[in-house]
């Protein structure tokens, strides 16, 4: 009986018990340890790659770190200890400087251009050389010119390539700086009082056009591949420069004012206090304009003073403002300005002299000097014709 109530209580207790798969349970469970295993031989792997690279450290000190494959991403390369960036003042995330830059450098970007030279004074001879020279450098010899054209006409673009010339005869050249590429533009160009002078593009001249009986009537602009000529009626002076921004001034060679313009001889006006009834200067000579045609460097004597002739000067003794005629102040150190040339960026370059020697000074946008040089001696019998980038 009790045999019996035995199987019984058994029975009952099957029923009441929810069947398992112990295989699905058995498998469950052999992956989870595989799992737990893979993941220990992974940390095992990573403490031994660890001890054995800090093995090789110490065994190569000098060496760098070898480049990480890219098949395993996991591990990633630690680049080389550099110095950490000063901390930002007002706490947020700093932004480290070129490394180029230094405390110690001026916070101006102006430097010395390239500067092309002709003769003062030829003498006896019938042709004379152009120079060109970069301050830190050695002066280069450039191509020969008829001792005419190069003392008083001879033009080098913007973009230093080329230079333009008109000799006595009224033809009007171009050709490379090696004296490559000569080609001839035009005859009947004016070669004294309205020089041909370059556009900032460095594709037109403006010229003054003549006739056969030696008038001159004719200003505007030549186009150097073409040799198209456009009049322009409100160029009627003498010795004009270009801005770099377009603006072209020039002398009245009547009167001695100095008139700004635009390309087309539009917004026409004069400098104050040259040439106007009752300033103390006249002005005949003008040799060079700021990019924006606000600042001007030239010659400018007392009304009383000897006015010289038509030919070319590009001596200066002031730069001036070109809205209040007010002169601006360079800091030359007390020496003699000489020449003065305006860059493309807006800074100056002034050939200032003291004694017998040339120094060039140059003075950044702002009015602040950046930094000076001493011409070579083989320049002091020269000038500078032009000044580009």
């Amino acid at each position: 009986m009790n045999d019996q109530r035995l199987r019984l209580d058994l029975a009952d207790l099957a029923e009441e018990v929810t069947p398992v798969d112990l295989r699905d349970r058995a498998l469950r469970t052999s992956r989870r340890i595989g799992i737990q295993r893979a993941i220990a031989t992974s940390a095992a792997a990573v403490v031994l790659f660890g001890a054995a690279t800090g093995t090789a450290f110490a065994i190569l000190p000098n060496r760098g770190a070898d480049p990480v494959p890219g098949t395993t991403p996991s591990v990633t390369a630690s680049p080389s200890p550099t110095p950490s960036p000063t901390p930002s003042p007002s706490g947020s995330p700093s932004i480290a400087p070129p490394a180029t830059s230094t405390s110690s450098q001026p916070a101006t970007s102006a430097t010395f251009g390239r500067l092309h030279y002709g003769p003062v004074n030829t003498g006896e001879a019938a042709t004379a050389h152009l120079y060109s020279w970069t301050p830190g450098g050695t002066p280069v010899r450039r191509l020969a010119l008829p001792a005419g054209p190069a003392r008083n006409n001879a033009a080098v673009s913007p973009d230093g390539r080329r230079v333009a010339w008109v000799e006595e005869s009224g033809a009007l050249w171009t050709s490379a700086l090696d004296g490559s590429g000569k080609r001839k533009l035009r005859d009947l160009v004016d070669n004294m009082c309205w020089s041909p002078t370059w556009s900032p593009n460095s594709r037109q001249l403006t010229v003054r056009l003549g006739a056969a009986d030696g008038s001159f009537s004719k200003v505007g602009l030549l186009d150097v591949s073409s040799g198209a000529f456009t009049e322009v009626a409100g160029f009627d002076g003498c010795h004009p420069v270009w801005a770099a921004y377009g603006t072209v001034a020039f002398a009245d060679g009547s009167n001695g004012t100095v008139v700004v313009t635009d390309r087309t001889g539009a917004g026409r006006r004069t400098i104050p206090g040259l040439g106007s009834k009752g300033s103390r200067y006249v002005c005949f000579d003008v040799a060079s304009i700021s990019p924006d045609g606000r600042r001007i460097a030239l010659f400018r004597i007392d009304r009383d003073g000897t006015y010289g002739d038509a030919a070319r000067d590009l001596l200066v003794n002031a730069v001036l403002d070109t809205r209040t005629g007010s002169v601006v102040t360079l800091p030359l150190g007390g020496r003699e300005l000489r020449q003065a040339y305006f860059q493309a960026d807006g800074s100056l370059v002034a050939r200032v002299r003291s004694g017998g020697r040339y120094t060039l000074v140059l003075i950044d946008k702002a009015g602040k000097k950046v930094a000076e040089k001493a011409e070579p001696s083989s320049l002091a019998s020269m000038q500078i014709i032009a000044a580009v980038d």
